[in-house]
């Protein structure tokens, strides 16, 4: 049996990178999917791709009626709710004393108030139903700061601590809550195709990782899966980490 046989699951960012790994291999592991991002193009595409399997619907995770929208969706086609993974996230580059507060708000609004709808839209579908699995999407800049990213490093700090809340909160109802923590991806984002990394040689950072390299999207994919999956059963407020090594300690020559 596949491990996501009859399960429905929610992944927003789904159109590329990380999402959209998760998106394939949780279909592929016999889940319906329902697929919601801005990228309507790439996602509308990936969706055909997987057939039956997936949906996909425009979603801006920053707004409460898209999220009402986006999980109706998924309860008038599929008929329930049992996964839903936040993965959804935008980067901005900019140190403390020069960033504008509209750019700031802007990443908290997606990154984290985002995760907040998300988790809020579908507790009474999964309580309802008996349970199911939260899956949020932080970053190793959850676990320390980083020059440059005090919007996105604020906001993934904020989703660990809500994924602890919320899985207290949710544990009596069946509804379990963890958190990822990725390293660098090998994503537009990851690798550091973003504004103000132009000057920023990636490979040199992750060739000094004790794994030596850059994760894939798909390694990750597999821990929301397994997260996803029944396997999980006893895991709850936890966190995740796939980082190469980033975070074990001080590195040495």
């Amino acid at each position: 049996m596949k491990r996501l046989e009859g399960k429905v699951a929610l992944v927003t960012g789904a159109a590329r990178g990380q999402g959209e790994a998760e998106a394939r291999l949780f279909a592929a592991e016999g889940a319906k999917v329902v697929m919601g991002d801005v990228a309507d193009a790439a996602g509308q595409k990936i969706a055909s791709e997987l057939g039956d399997a997936a949906i996909y619907r425009h979603h801006d995770v920053s707004s409460e009626q898209s999220w009402r929208d986006f999980v109706g969706a998924a309860v008038e086609r599929f008929g329930r709710v049992d996964v839903l993974v936040n993965n959804a996230g935008i980067l901005h580059v900019a140190p403390v004393s020069e960033i504008k507060l509209a750019d700031y708000m802007r990443v908290i609004g997606v990154n984290q108030v985002g995760c907040l709808l998300g988790m809020r839209e579908v507790i009474p579908h999964m309580a309802k139903q008996g349970g199911g699995s939260i899956v949020n999407i932080a970053s190793t800049t959850a676990m320390e700061g980083a020059m440059g990213l005090v919007a996105y490093s604020s906001s993934k700090f904020a989703i660990r601590g809500m994924t602890k809340t919320a899985a207290l909160e949710l544990g009596r109802v069946g509804i379990r809550v963890n958190v990822i923590c990725p390293g660098g991806i090998d994503t537009p984002m990851g690798r550091g195709e973003q504004e103000g990394f132009e000057a920023v040689d990636a490979s040199a950072w992750f060739k000094a990782l004790p794994l030596g390299r850059i994760g894939k999207p798909e390694e990750v994919a597999k821990l929301a899966l397994f997260l996803a999956s029944d396997e999980s059963s006893y895991c709850t407020g936890a966190e995740f980490v796939a980082d190469g090594g980033q975070l074990a300690g001080e590195r040495f020559a």
